[in-house]
């Protein structure tokens, strides 16, 4: 059973990362052609740490959904052999129900997400962009290791939608949320009835009192209009982005637990049995009784009067860390488009290399003096792999000279950290006082 288990992993992976190495370059060459648009109409939603930030955080999500790191207590699979009332073939109409379906699920696990403590942890993430643009849309989860909400899919079950038509249907239902995470596009006319627009999501992001909660929906509107909660982007009130419990980092792996962990010391603080167990099932952002006044945290209370994070660095850091970011990617995309030649269990090994890799640079994007520590971390990870490989997991088929261009490049990254701690933050330091 085991065996079986390693050969379907192997096989999503190698079949997800095809996918992602044919979306990859589409959406950033949409993320490109939003921030040359907004450029030339003065009008720029697309900050570049912002931007680097998100699709980093993209990275990080897409590693862990490409290794399957996460479990589904109830899988859809066992779910459609077992209450099936009949057996549909793979037809047009059977991937129509599927969205559908998928749509359903999307609502009501989006809508929990931001409604019950725990589940926001998740969520956050996709929130914390105090921005609105389309590289937002890739600040995805790596906190979800646990897929509670199949039996949301128990509609598609029952009618006998095969598996393969659900595994197909779902990363094309998320794929097409992409497009919507833009301040450019206005209202949309009678579109705005039937799907989601960016004028709808846009408030749905938004921390306006009077936006808090609304458009969960992921494609059809209609849901939030049947389920109550649905809200039209008002003129007098300008959206405002970001979370209320600001993040106040660039470093996606840290947004990621930034409640789980502000959710367990709250818990472990409470006196009250009562409030440590039920912390976690209450409203997003309770806490017990006083804890607001005994362990306060930063908390926007005035949407309109607050500074923006990390509007502050030099353009060398940012030009830095768009170069880190891309060489990201080609590391990325070559373990996508190499999964099987790579195997199994060194894509693991692969992946976790990535999670380092994007940890030391947006440590380095928030001026933390530790940042040096996670990029010597890095260059020894690197050094130990390309020893014990021979090469960088087979790239010299590729690139005869590749191991060398890594030494050097890695070595370089390694004396930018250090520059940058050591010079150019004591002296950001100094201008400022």
């Amino acid at each position: 059973f085991f065996f079986i288990y390693l050969i379907k992993k192997k096989y999503f992976m190698e079949e997800y990362g095809k996918i992602l190495v044919f979306v990859m370059p589409i959406f950033l060459l949409l993320i490109a052609i939003e921030k040359i648009y907004g450029h030339f109409k003065g009008y720029d939603t697309a900050p570049y740490m912002d931007t680097v930030s998100s699709v980093s955080s993209g990275m990080t999500n897409s590693v862990k959904d490409v290794l399957g790191i996460s479990i589904s207590i109830l899988t859809y699979e066992w779910l459609e052999s077992h209450i099936a009332l009949f057996h549909l073939e793979a037809t047009v109409w059977a991937y129509i129900i599927a969205f559908i379906c998928i749509d359903f699920y999307g609502y009501w696990s989006h809508r929990w997400a931001h409604q019950i403590n725990f589940l926001w942890n998740k969520h956050a993430i996709h929130h914390s962009s105090e921005e609105f643009n389309l590289a937002c849309a890739l600040r995805q989860t790596i906190s979800s290791f646990v897929n509670l909400f199949t039996f949301l899919l128990i509609p598609a079950a029952v009618l006998g939608v095969p598996s393969v038509v659900i595994a197909v249907t779902l990363p094309i239902h998320l794929f097409l949320q992409f497009w919507y995470h833009t301040k450019h596009i206005k209202k949309m006319g009678f579109l705005e009835k039937i799907l989601v627009t960016p004028s709808h999501h846009r408030v749905h992001h938004a921390i306006n009192p009077e936006y808090i909660d609304k458009n969960h929906s992921q494609i059809f509107i209609f849901w939030d209009k049947l389920f109550g909660t649905f809200q039209e982007e008002l003129d007098e009130v300008p959206p405002v982005f970001g979370i209320t419990r600001p993040a106040q980092t660039w470093n996606p792996i840290r947004i990621n637990f930034q409640h789980l962990g502000l959710l367990i010391s709250d818990a472990w603080r409470a006196k009250n049995w009562k409030d440590k167990l039920t912390i976690w099932f209450k409203p997003t952002g309770w806490r017990p009784e006083n804890f607001e006044e005994k362990y306060p945290v930063t908390k926007i209370n005035d949407v309109y009067h607050f500074e923006k994070y990390g509007t502050q660095h030099s353009k060398k850091l940012m030009y830095w860390s768009i170069f880190q970011a891309l060489v990201t990617l080609l590391l990325i995309t070559y373990m996508y488009d190499s999964i099987g030649t790579i195997g199994l269990p060194h894509v693991f090994v692969y992946g976790a290399f990535i999670f380092v890799t994007v940890y030391s640079y947006t440590e380095l994007m928030d001026a933390r003096k530790t940042a040096v520590f996670w990029e010597a971390l890095r260059f020894l990870f690197a050094m130990g792999l390309l020893y014990f490989y021979g090469d960088w997991f087979g790239l010299t088929h590729l690139l005869p000279m590749s191991t060398f261009i890594l030494i050097g490049y890695f070595s370089i990254s390694l004396a930018m950290s250090i520059y940058f701690v050591a010079v150019d933050f004591e002296k950001e330091k100094i201008a400022l006082a």
